[in-house]
């Protein structure tokens, strides 16, 4: 199946691939970057989407669609672009001691997990967010931004990860697409244990194997929506 809008005729489709195996991802519109054979990026329709590959054979791959055109746009993803299989659904806020908390549930409607929104304190300007996985402690986001970028992320992370497959999710959409400019790096942890790692709300890097890539998801779509 063809998702892009301006696809080179010799270039093959851009696979689809599992959620579950996404390791990087971001937001975005953009199939395939500029290149010196390729003038312009070949777009398709906005998705979470993986970095994949090098020089001409780079691509980024959907993991998770958002709904079709034309459709309700609610707190939902699919797993097809089509929006025939569910992946996942967020459910309205409710309030508990004194934060948001949004259920989410998985394409059979049982609940994976939940996103909360802590509201921001006296002197805070902005509200902090928390993501609950059943079976694991809380995740928590840092305090403290990272200064020194993905190079920073990296090395303070540690893990098993090499520079260039995080770098590769912080210029999806450097050269054209729909994804915003660099930004900060926020750390996530749960107990202590690095568990994710994400460029705004938008491009993210998951530490953990055990994390629920839905739930990243999920929290992605609140700060989207």
């Amino acid at each position: 199946m063809v998702f892009g809008k301006n696809k080179h005729v010799d270039e093959p489709p851009v696979p689809v691939v599992p959620w579950a195996d996404a390791w990087e991802f971001a937001i975005g519109d953009e199939e395939r970057p500029a290149t010196g054979g390729r003038k312009r990026p070949v777009l398709g329709v906005r998705a979470f989407r993986v970095p994949h590959g090098g020089g001409m054979q780079r691509v980024h791959a959907p993991c998770a669609f958002f709904p079709p055109r034309g459709t309700a746009s609610d707190l939902r993803l699919y797993e097809d672009v089509e929006g025939r299989s569910l992946l996942c659904s967020v459910d309205g806020p409710e309030e508990v001691d004194g934060a948001r908390r949004y259920a989410v549930r998985d394409g059979q409607g049982q609940v994976v997990g939940a996103v909360r929104r802590i509201p921001p304190l006296k002197h805070a300007l902005k509200p902090t967010w928390r993501i609950e996985q059943p079976g694991h402690a809380e995740i928590v986001s840092s305090a403290e931004w990272a200064k020194g970028g993905v190079t920073e992320m990296v090395q303070k992370g540690a893990g098993k990860f090499l520079l260039g497959a995080v770098q590769a999710v912080a210029d999806m959409g450097s050269e054209g697409g729909d994804q915003p400019a660099k930004s900060r790096v926020l750390e996530w942890k749960a107990d202590g244990e690095l568990v994710l790692t994400s460029d705004a709300q938008h491009r993210f890097l998951v530490r953990a194997g055990w994390l629920d890539r839905r739930l990243v998801f999920a929290y992605a779509l609140l700060r989207t929506s």
